[in-house]
């Protein structure tokens, strides 16, 4: 993955009951740098082997989990603006002692001074589907990402929005992973995970602090990277995805998780 920017801080290491400084690779010590970068620089990168850790899942459960993009339904407001995009929507609650709860389906609003192409707008799509809600690697990304977020706002609970999404590239129509260009999405901590890529070239995630100068730039390439930033301090935004054969189309499926301080 090219990546430019600020280097993500460490934090000092911790110790173990025995006196011992965590193992680099040791999921506590992962969380705490991504924590820890995220409030410092505003953004974090974390390679799908660190995921997979945090996680306690094999590397080869991203093929399993991208099944799940095959049922997608169609995205009728990215089609107005001219982008073939498939998608679902479901929200959760997660409590400071880790617990996960589904929340009624509900429809999608993000707040004034966030997103200029959907302000105060009530879009509407479809729910995620009983077996996507019921996966145990969601439930661990979820928790996950409360770690991170604790790092930015003490809260009780946190209000969890889950996207899957997928932005078709054809030869005729370059796919709009953000038709609205650079924008907030409203929350306090925003997560971009790559599930695959196929056939398509382009897709460059950018994240600007709050003047809007370009921070950090990456493109997601191996399925588990995992693309944090603090949606209060930063901006961010993904470049278009073209097929890289003509001859067939290609697609980007990402994961984008969200969470707000409730």
């Amino acid at each position: 993955m090219d990546v430019h920017g600020s280097a993500p801080s460490d934090l000092r290491e911790g110790t173990s009951g025995s006196g011992r400084a965590p193992a680099a690779d040791d999921p506590r010590h992962l969380l705490e740098r991504a924590r820890g970068a995220v409030a410092a620089d505003g953004w974090h990168l974390m390679d799908p082997a660190a995921v997979s850790r945090c996680l306690g899942q094999d590397p080869g459960v991203w093929r399993r989990f991208a099944a799940h993009w095959e049922d997608l339904a169609p995205d009728a407001y990215a089609a107005q603006a001219g982008t073939r995009r498939l998608r679902r929507f479901g929200r959760f609650l997660l409590t400071r002692s880790g617990e996960v709860s589904a929340l009624p389906h509900d429809v999608f609003v993000q707040p004034q001074d966030s997103n200029p192409l959907y302000v105060d707008v009530d879009r509407r799509f479809e729910p995620l589907t009983e077996r996507f809600r019921g996966e145990p690697l969601l439930e661990a990304l979820i928790r996950m990402l409360g770690g991170v977020a604790a790092g930015l706002t003490d809260a009780p609970e946190w209000t969890v929005s889950v996207h899957p999404f997928r932005v078709v590239a054809q030869a005729d129509s370059a796919g709009q992973p953000t038709p609205e260009g650079r924008h907030k999405d409203g929350v306090t901590l925003v997560s971009s995970l790559l599930i695959a890529r196929e056939n398509v070239t382009g897709g460059r995630s950018t994240v600007y602090d709050a003047d809007g100068r370009e921070i950090a730039a990456t493109t997601l390439g191996e399925p588990g990277a995992l693309l944090l930033s603090d949606d209060e301090a930063t901006w961010h935004a993904v470049s278009p995805v073209l097929p890289e054969d003509a001859g067939r189309p290609g697609h980007r499926d990402v994961l984008v998780t969200t969470l707000a301080a409730r």
